[in-house]
């Protein structure tokens, strides 16, 4: 009787320490770098073709905002600027004309002082010359001194232009990412503003499993390192795979409330992010665990 009491009591030890060893190092939950895609434009949303759960290319476009109310800014800026350059052409016709006026009286000044020299000429004659002379010179400086206001109109026209091209181009809702579709917040005919939220989406092909570990297992982890990655197939069993750890955290905090026990939950840990290959059976949320492989805890 008492050897198979002492042979139960060797089972249930041997079960035990068994039990400690398939014990998981780590347990934590997978998440997704999740980005919110907001509207760069203001208007009417004319459409917006994407749906939850909808797979998008990167660089694909989903939706358009109304852009005629810029269309019209775009005219009526490029009229501006038009008219702008058509002064400048105008004002350099003028000096052109002033440029040829400076060149007879200085031709006929010459002429002048030779009859002058001769005393077929009065020096009336030559004080009137050479204030038209003046005056020609003073009406070029003139107008030359217009150019750096028009050419400074003109660059302002440009870039209003160019102000109100990109906001034509932000008009249209480019899917900056590959990713899934996780929420939606907007629908076609309702109104945008700039910044507001249109849909969430994530990349799901790789998932992270962030999950704490003591300070006495740190020796035993680093960056870039492969560990074995479990999570629920059902009540008894685990899907198994293999994950890489990409990030470890360099303070310590108090394990989160939803970890284990009251005990562990007091215990200062380090946040660990395993990145995971998703074949589609991982989802945001869903709770795993890790084990470190080829290290020996017992040393």
């Amino acid at each position: 009787m008492k050897n198979r009491i002492l042979f139960f009591i060797i089972i249930l030890f041997a079960a035990g320490c068994s039990g400690e060893k398939n014990r998981p190092d780590a347990y934590g939950t997978f998440e997704a770098t999740e980005t919110v895609i907001s509207s760069l434009s203001n208007g009417k949303i004319l459409w917006l073709k994407l749906e939850e759960g909808q797979i998008l290319d990167s660089g694909q476009v989903v939706g358009v905002i109304d852009t005629v109310d810029l269309s019209l800014k775009k005219s009526q800026a490029k009229e501006v600027k038009e008219a702008t350059a058509a002064r400048i052409n105008d004002l350099q016709a003028q000096i052109a004309v002033q440029e040829q006026v400076r060149k007879n009286l200085l031709v006929d000044k010459t002429r002048l002082e030779k009859m002058f020299k001769e005393g077929a000429a009065t020096q009336k004659q030559m004080d009137d010359l050479n204030g038209n002379l003046d005056l020609v010179e003073k009406q070029i400086a003139s107008l030359r001194s217009q150019f750096t206001g028009l050419n400074a109109q003109v660059a302002g026209n440009e870039k209003q232009v160019e102000q109100i091209h990109k906001s034509i181009h932000d008009a249209s809702i480019v899917n900056p990412l590959k990713g899934t579709v996780l929420a939606k917040y907007a629908e076609p005919d309702e109104v945008a503003t700039y910044g507001k939220p249109l849909y969430k989406i994530a990349d799901l092909s790789e998932l992270e499993l962030r999950v704490y570990v003591s300070g006495t297992q740190l020796p035993y982890i680093k960056l870039g390192q492969q560990v074995n990655v479990q999570y629920d197939r059902n009540e008894k069993s685990n899907f198994s795979t293999t994950g890489t750890i990409i990030w470890i955290s360099e303070t310590a905090e108090f394990t989160p409330k939803t970890i284990q026990t009251k005990e562990e939950r007091v215990n200062l840990v380090y946040a660990v992010k395993v990145k995971v290959k998703n074949d589609g059976s991982l989802k945001i949320g869903m709770p795993g665990e890790i084990r470190f492989m080829n290290v020996n805890k017992d040393k």
